[in-house]
């Protein structure tokens, strides 16, 4: 597996891949920036840098993340959120098959290891409320603002 750090508007932003795909987009509150860029993680590096830059709306890597079967499940749900879309933990649950899931789902999201490129931010309160986000919820807002502009002051 090869590892790099980039900057991003959020943090440092560490990638863990290889040929396979990458595996792990996390978000770090410090870090120091790699000075090269291993092969694998290239056009990771550049999808990223197009959608902080508000020229991408989706990812076209090949993603290789590790989890149980559930989370994998909950993780291709949150493939279909639309950009700029949001979804509650409710009607995520439905869709992965049972609305009584709704911890298991959360859980699952939680443990998303693709930040951003698997949009577990897209996934909100059922009241529209920010709720929970390993990030934080100040990048969580963020990542909803910046996926969906408007001339109102703030979405939150």
């Amino acid at each position: 597996m090869e590892t790099c750090f980039i900057n991003s508007p959020l943090g440092i932003t560490k990638i863990v891949g290889d040929e396979n795909g990458i595996s792990v987009i996390s978000i770090l509150a410090e870090g120091e920036v790699s000075k090269t860029i291993p092969k694998p993680l290239k056009e990771c590096v550049a999808q990223l840098g197009d959608y902080f830059d508000g020229k991408r709306t989706e990812f076209t890597f090949t993603l290789n993340p590790t989890g149980t079967d559930f989370q994998q499940r909950v993780w291709q749900e949150l493939l279909k959120i639309p950009f700029g879309k949001t979804i509650s933990y409710l009607d995520l649950s439905k869709k992965t098959g049972d609305a009584k899931a709704i911890r298991a789902v959360a859980s699952a999201n939680g443990k998303n290891p693709l930040w951003i490129v698997v949009p577990c931010h897209r996934v909100i309160g059922t009241d529209g409320s920010l709720t929970g986000y390993a990030g934080g919820l100040w990048r969580k807002k963020w990542l909803l603002e910046h996926e969906n502009p408007s001339n109102q002051q703030s979405l939150f």
